[in-house]
């Protein structure tokens, strides 16, 4: 109980303190999610963040045994429920929720925006105990849950409300995409004060509209193919391609849903199959850089004011090694918590920082001190070595004259010895110049 208060506490002055100068929160309506299948049989799902306004998120690992009451919208205690699950993934404003995420099981859930289709649950009074906010369906059911069928069930059990968070002065529209480590996803969307679950075989979500809608709106680019036509013979005429890529003319490029959507199925599907996770991993984050969005390349005007979407953050879930990685707009290395590294029978919310600056590394400054220490090491041993060269008994020993003496770090430098020791020579051990080993290959 003491555990749950805090939570509320923090989740109450966290919003109070970031939301309260926002009379209307920016839209995020270009979040873009995919998965890969690799060989190995393991399952990544991943996608992009984009806000208007930094989220404040972090990674963090949510123990088992955490406590929450739900939030309803009439400011009632709502479901109480205790964690049965960890889960880790990424958080807004420092609160115990993942906006993306998974948990012990392999069961990964992403909130996505929704907006002017999400429309959430009537609830009575006798339905408040068992109500929650759009925002809290997603760690519901991640610790509570470990399998799609589980999920559904647990979905249908809850009411979700129209809930009003006072700092924002809005009910946050969102839709869901639920994952689970044999590879079965499903979206679930409240339009019209309905619940609707969709099977999603594609594993790909973005925004509005209605993912059903987005499915049928794929039956408008059935002539796309990764493989494209070198030349057609028109008439007497032939026409040869200018290059690689007419299979995909056609494909649209803008930042919109049905757009990304389209996309999205397009580079996921065709995209060359992998062999292990870690491959998958580097793939989804490859896929992602189709979907990232610079600062000002999507605008609107809301409230008179003007705002411009862009990617907070990208992530992948590894839902078979229980990995959440992650790249920032501040740092594009890709960063990794392993969930199995943690003590998931912890007592708080583990936070990891997502924050911090592009490091850039200067290879020149490198490569001169990496040269500088093996031409003084070369020396040395050049030094020490070459007064007297031990040869084999069945060969005099040899003292090379001065003038054979290599006296600059490089290749090591034959002049004067006669030939039936320069092969010996050459075998004399030494320290490779950065780069020798890939040139004498």
């Amino acid at each position: 109980m003491v555990r749950r208060c805090r939570v509320l506490a923090a989740f109450a002055a966290t919003l109070s303190l970031v939301l309260s100068p926002l009379a209307t929160p920016p839209l995020a309506e270009a979040c873009t999610g995919i998965t890969i299948r690799p060989k190995d049989g393991s399952v990544i799902y991943g996608r992009t963040l984009e806000f208007a306004v930094d989220m404040q998120s972090n990674v963090v690992v949510i123990p088992r045994g955490f406590e929450y009451s739900g939030t309803t919208p009439t400011g009632q205690p709502g479901l109480r429920w205790k964690n049965k699950y960890a889960v880790a993934g990424a958080n807004g404003f420092n609160l115990p929720m993942v906006l993306d995420g998974f948990n012990e099981k392999g069961l990964s859930c992403g909130l996505f925006y929704f907006p002017g289709f999400a429309k959430y649950q009537s609830v009575t009074a006798e339905q408040l105990p068992n109500t929650i906010a759009p925002w809290e369906l997603g760690i519901h059911v991640l610790g509570t849950c470990g399998t799609i069928d589980e999920a559904r069930a647990a979905i249908k059990n809850v009411h979700v409300g129209s809930v009003v968070q006072p700092q924002m002065g809005i009910v946050p529209p969102v839709h869901y995409i639920f994952t689970d480590a044999a590879g079965r996803a499903i979206v679930v969307e409240y339009i019209d004060g309905e619940l609707k679950i969709h099977e999603n075989q594609l594993g790909v979500v973005t925004n509005a509209p209605s993912f059903d809608w987005h499915v049928t709106n794929l039956g408008n680019y059935i002539n796309l193919s990764p493989t494209g036509n070198t030349s057609i013979k028109i008439g007497e005429q032939k026409v040869n391609a200018l290059g690689q890529g007419s299979g995909m003319l056609g494909l649209p490029g803008d930042f919109t849903p049905p757009s990304r959507f389209v996309r999205a199925v397009a580079f996921s599907k065709s995209a060359l199959p992998v062999e292990t996770a870690g491959e998958g991993v580097l793939q989804l984050f490859h896929i992602l850089n189709q979907f990232d969005i610079p600062k000002g390349s999507a605008r609107s005007i809301e409230g008179g004011k003007e705002v411009s979407d862009y990617t907070l953050w990208t992530s992948a879930n590894d839902l078979k090694n229980l990995r959440f990685y992650f790249r920032t707009n501040q740092n594009s290395r890709i960063r990794m918590v392993d969930m199995k590294k943690v003590n998931l029978d912890g007592k708080e919310m583990v936070v990891f920082p997502m924050s911090g600056d592009e490091e850039i590394v200067d290879l020149s400054a490198v490569n001169k001190r990496v040269e500088q220490a093996t031409m003084n090491s070369q020396q040395a041993t050049m030094a020490s070595s070459t007064a007297t060269l031990q040869l084999p008994s069945s060969q005099p020993a040899m003292t090379p004259p001065a003038a054979t003496r290599p006296t600059v770090a490089g290749p090591l430098v034959i002049m004067s010895v006669p030939p039936q020791h320069r092969e010996r020579l050459l075998a004399w051990p030494r320290t490779a110049m950065p780069g020798e080993a890939r040139r004498n290959r």
